[in-house]
């Protein structure tokens, strides 16, 4: 009998993400919303049914025994929740609720041979890589950037309004906005990444003219952005920091330990640059150039820039 996966994610992108890996295995995919405006969108990424959520509330763990509910009632086999801040939040009380098994932010996540989900977590700072199958009912927390959302506008499916109650426990106090420094990076198609192999917060101009010839973000290593403080925090890329997925990531002076590798295996070209030939960065590049980043990095903005001429 086919499963039903339910999905949500307080962000839609990532619920398109959620709802197309669904889909592509030929599961039925059941999305919850909290707003009337996403729903047309999740059925055109693959959901056969989406459910509006009617309440008072606007926060979404609020809805934590009412989603869990649901899910009883329609049979869920899975629950998949975008690896936000609200979404572990609300899976870690679904899964609670209903006494599920969770597995929380994968860093991978596919179907196995006998149509079970596998999925995979990175332990101990990336040292210890976990993999589990999922064969029974379970909440699992997926962080952004894993799937990729495909739209079909033909899709159709069914939309409905179902009236919930809030858990009066969970009260907005307070609303401080979080200024935000840095490019988003998980939809960036190019990125300049870099890493320590920089001596001064200055020299990243280098860097930066680069990442401007070619119309790219910058991206640096966890080194970088929290303990020289050169870059802020949402760039920094890797297990704890944003996963990304260009078309080409450009990566100078970045070791690549597996805390950094994590955030950008799934770019589909990486180039590295790096003075030490044994840097682990090379083992995950697609072309290397064991070298002085001083001296590659005003050479290649120097080509580029040529070949824009």
């Amino acid at each position: 009998m086919q499963g039903t996966y339910f999905v949500f994610a307080d962000k839609p992108a990532l619920a398109h993400e959620l709802i197309s890996f669904g889909a592509s295995a030929g599961k039925r995919v059941c999305a919850i919303a909290l707003e009337e405006g996403q729903a047309q969108g999740y059925i055109y990424h693959g959901a056969g049914k989406v459910l509006v959520l009617k309440g008072s509330n606007d926060i979404p763990e609020s809805y934590a025994k009412a989603m869990a509910t649901l899910l009883k009632k329609e049979g869920a086999e899975v629950f998949l929740v975008g690896a936000t801040v609200r979404g572990r939040e609300l899976a870690a009380r679904v899964a609670g609720y209903l006494d599920w098994a969770m597995v929380s932010d994968v860093s991978s996540l596919r179907y196995g041979e006998e149509g079970e989900l596998v999925t995979e977590r990175l332990m101990y700072g990336g040292a210890v890589l976990q993999v589990e199958a999922v064969r029974g009912p379970a909440v699992i927390t997926v962080p952004g950037g894993k799937f990729e959302g495909r739209a079909d506008e033909t899709r159709k499916g069914e939309i409905t309004s179902v009236e919930v109650e809030a858990d009066p426990r969970v009260v907005l106090l307070e609303r401080t906005p979080i200024e935000k420094q840095g490019a988003d990076l998980a939809i960036a198609e190019k990125i300049v990444g870099v890493g320590m192999g920089f001596a001064k917060q200055e020299d990243l101009k280098l860097a930066e003219e680069l990442a401007q010839t070619l119309g790219a973000e910058l991206g640096c290593s966890r080194g970088v952005a929290e303990e020289r403080k050169w870059l802020p925090a949402d760039l920094y890329i890797g297990i704890s920091g944003a996963t990304v997925k260009p078309r080409l990531y450009l990566s100078f002076g970045i070791s690549g330990q597996v805390q950094h590798i994590v955030g950008v295996r799934d770019a589909k070209i990486i180039a590295a640059v790096d003075i030490n030939e044994n840097a682990p960065i090379f083992q995950a590049a697609d072309y290397g150039i064991v070298g002085d980043l001083y001296e590659i990095l005003p050479l290649l903005t120097a080509a580029v820039k040529k070949i824009k001429q």
